[in-house]
């Protein structure tokens, strides 16, 4: 399957050729055959933005603010490397929505994975799980024989320290390279296998975030999907493919502890499912940004997904919603982030909570993470397990699948927990 973006003939930007994509004039020289080969392939999405130009006002580096369109199909990336002092209107979130001062850190439980795999220790293990899915909605994992920060990872994941480096690295290159080579993938149709773009919602957010991503969806077995993932960085099929294999091993161990927790004993079907099921990974460049008190990476979200693993480099940024306030996880170099998603919120019947979540950004330093999303395979519909509705605890969730939830978020920002009320049964 293809992973370029709609051919249907469109409105050109109104951006000069000249300013399009690389901070010096002798790099565009260099690159002139890439340069006119960007502004096929950004003419291609333009309309589906329906962008209103805010240009106006100059930064206080001399250079003119670009207008919405612009932003939108350069992403931050882009913006951050032509060494932009002024954030750009269109990035500029509404005052009762900028992240303020976030000072206070979260302290995640610990589930230890070594535990899980001793018969012995399993039994507490998994009410430790059980806990840390129902209190707080996330968990962290860190590699084997490192030093732990304050006691705040699950511990012993297993996944070789060399797999977490290399995928981080081969995503960190992919986001430095020329914008005409990333833009052979830029397409703001959510439905899109291999998508690159920026923000959360291009197409629908009223303020871009600052964020770009490539979304990489897979199923098992990975050899159909791999093919149609980008070949640059050369290696980054061969890293990422790996790097997917081990994830999904160790989301199924995640989440056959999980079912255990819930008390679902007849869980096998699933089980062989999800051995089956979709999955996606999300690799996210949040540059340096100029001004981070006015804007976000990402929005207040939850995910839809069963679990998601996030993988992060050293640059802290994620922050959870508990207990009514925002607080910054610390992250942990080479550990993984573990949250409850949408459908495991469903599944449970509102036992487990998918968490809010956002991202705040920095002035100095950039930040790679990858975020795997992993559920049951697209056709699949899901809702509450039989087991955990009765009357005392009655249906509290429609039944989902993954075709409603993509035309949901076409259809919208898709921010807070918005999908999920929308599957809410009114009690």
């Amino acid at each position: 399957m293809s992973t370029r973006c709609y051919q249907t003939p469109i409105r050109k930007s109104s951006v000069a050729s000249s300013t399009l994509l690389s901070p010096t004039m002798a790099s565009i020289a260099d690159d002139r055959q890439l340069h006119r080969a960007a502004e096929r392939e950004a003419a291609k999405v333009a309309p589906m933005f329906d962008m209103v130009s805010d240009a106006g006002g100059g930064g206080d580096d001399g250079k003119s603010e670009e207008d919405g369109s612009y932003c939108l199909i350069k992403g931050a990336s882009h913006l951050s490397d032509r060494g932009f002092t002024r954030l750009p209107n269109r990035y500029v979130l509404p005052v009762s929505e900028r992240p303020g001062d976030v000072s206070s850190r979260l302290k995640l439980p610990v589930v230890d994975l070594a535990r899980l795999r001793d018969p012995c220790q399993r039994a507490a293990a998994i009410g430790t799980l059980d806990a840390a899915c129902r209190d707080y909605g996330f968990f962290q994992a860190s590699t084997p024989h490192r030093a732990l920060l304050a006691c705040i990872c699950v511990v012993n994941h297993g996944v070789e320290r060399e797999v977490i480096a290399g995928l981080l690295d081969v995503a960190r290159r992919f986001f430095e390279l020329p914008l005409p080579r990333r833009a052979r993938y830029l397409s703001a149709d959510v439905r899109a296998p291999v998508r690159y773009g920026t923000s959360f919602n291009q197409a629908k957010d009223a303020v871009l975030f600052w964020r770009d991503f490539l979304k990489l969806a897979s199923c098992q077995p990975l050899h159909a999907a791999v093919a149609s993932w980008p070949d640059e960085p050369a290696d980054l099929r061969e890293v990422t493919a790996r790097y997917a294999m081990v994830n999904h091993q160790l989301f199924m161990e995640i989440m056959e502890a999980a079912l255990e927790a819930l008390g679902i004993a007849c869980c096998r079907s699933l089980l062989r499912e999800l051995k089956a099921g979709y999955s996606q990974i999300m690799l996210n460049c949040y540059p340096a940004c100029p001004q981070p008190e006015l804007t976000l990476g990402l929005p207040p979200h939850s995910d839809y997904c069963l679990f998601t693993l996030l993988l992060q480099d050293h640059v802290e940024g994620l922050q959870v919603m508990h207990q009514g306030r925002w607080l910054t996880v610390d992250p942990v170099p080479g550990s993984f982030v573990v949250n409850v998603g949408d459908h495991l919120e469903i599944y449970s019947n509102g036992r487990y909570k998918s968490k809010l979540h956002r991202v705040q950004v920095n002035l100095t330093r950039p930040r790679i993470s990858a975020a795997s999303f992993h559920s049951v395979p697209v056709e699949r519909v899901i809702g509450p397990a039989a087991e955990l509705v009765d009357e005392g605890n009655p249906r509290r969730y429609m039944d989902t699948d993954y075709a409603t939830f993509l035309s949901f978020l076409a259809s919208g920002e898709g921010k807070n927990k918005s999908f999920l009320q929308s599957r809410k049964i009114a009690c």
